[in-house]
């Protein structure tokens, strides 16, 4: 009979298997529409709407059956392990910034709601009233502070935001330490990576998009650090700030490509091109950044097989699926066919 670990392995291996992750995203390579997209995900319940209503309900089902799939994996644990738990409950951060969107801008209706089963906290069937919706659950402390003058229609809840993934992050590195010796070390290294480079093109959108100075950027930055622990051996500094390669950022001028020779992740903005003036370009960072991860967790996944960090990356990859799924999706409802999307994203 399997263990647990065992069992959510196998059936993380047969999940992946038919998902569109490595080879299999090909399949995906020469679709012009997105009833062509929707047969192909769901070739046995695919929807026959108009465009943008197609379009809104595909990216519907797209989420619910990752999430679906990941809460299968992490069920099957009798005492499932904090990180995976952490890392399901990542649809109920989504759903509860989404949630403060549309409070914050005077709107009614409750967003999108993902079924996370027993691991849910947050009571989204008291939308629109925040009190009740975070009462008794971890995110109770900001009525008291954040969202202690919050007034719908009129208050930014961007700084919530970058609280709420801040605590995000921070549950997720706290619950490394329940991992030991290279269980730890691989997701710990997907981790440090993951939030550094979310912090860098966050920088490079913010003083890009937004003309935020350094001083103002640096506010909406999250100031991370592998919590130290004395048992373990890591490869990043103990305690040293998954912010500080964004911070060094913030000293770089974004119209010129010599000054930031050196810097860490120097090899993921756009390259120079002959008679053009360089411009840091945000999409292409992260374009980049995020093809990097993958890279990373495919080769990962495999690495320790039956162990947490197994299932951690299988998760990765299911939402790394996720959201290549959703871009063709919206990159269709635009009339740009999925080998153009592919080209865009630069997919793997």
């Amino acid at each position: 009979m399997l263990n647990d670990g065992e069992y959510a392995y196998a059936k993380a291996c047969g999940i992946i298997g038919k998902s569109f992750i490595g080879k299999r995203i090909s399949f995906l390579s020469d679709i012009h529409n997105l009833s062509e997209l929707d047969r192909a995900i769901f070739p046995d319940r695919h929807q026959e709407l108009p465009g943008r209503e197609l379009l809104a309900d595909l990216e519907h089902r797209i989420v619910e059956h990752t999430v679906r799939q990941i809460l299968g994996i992490v069920s099957s644990y009798t005492d499932p392990p904090e990180l995976l738990i952490r890392m399901l409950r990542v649809y109920e951060y989504t759903a509860l910034k989404a949630c403060l969107q549309n409070i914050s801008a005077g709107k009614k209706n409750i967003p999108p709601i993902y079924d996370i089963g027993r691991f849910a906290t947050v009571r989204f069937d008291s939308f629109p009233d925040i009190t009740a919706m975070l009462k008794k659950t971890e995110f109770s402390f900001l009525l008291s502070e954040e969202l202690k003058s919050f007034q719908p229609g009129t208050t930014d809840i961007t700084p919530v935001e970058t609280k709420l993934d801040s605590i995000y992050y921070v549950g997720l590195t706290e619950s490394l330490w329940h991992l030991s010796g290279e269980d730890r070390r691989i997701a710990q290294r997907i981790l440090i990576d993951e939030i550094s480079l979310r912090n860098c093109v966050w920088a490079l959108r913010l003083r890009t998009y937004y003309e935020k100075t350094a001083p103002e950027t640096r506010r909406y930055l999250m100031d991370v650090a592998i919590p130290e622990n004395r048992r373990m051996r890591t490869r990043h500094p103990k305690g040293a700030s998954l912010a500080s390669e964004a911070f060094a950022s913030l000293e770089l001028p974004l119209d010129s490509r010599l000054p930031w020779k050196g810097w860490k992740w120097e090899k993921f903005l756009n390259p120079e091109e002959t008679g053009v003036r360089w411009k840091a370009n945000p999409r292409y960072f992260q374009n980049a950044a995020s093809r990097y991860l993958y890279r990373l967790t495919l080769r990962s996944f495999h690495r320790s097989p039956l162990a947490v960090s197994a299932v951690f990356c299988f998760i990765k990859l299911k939402q790394f699926e996720e959201d290549i799924l959703t871009s063709i999706a919206e990159g269709l409802a635009l009339g740009v066919d999925s080998s153009s999307v592919f080209k865009m994203l630069e997919v793997w």
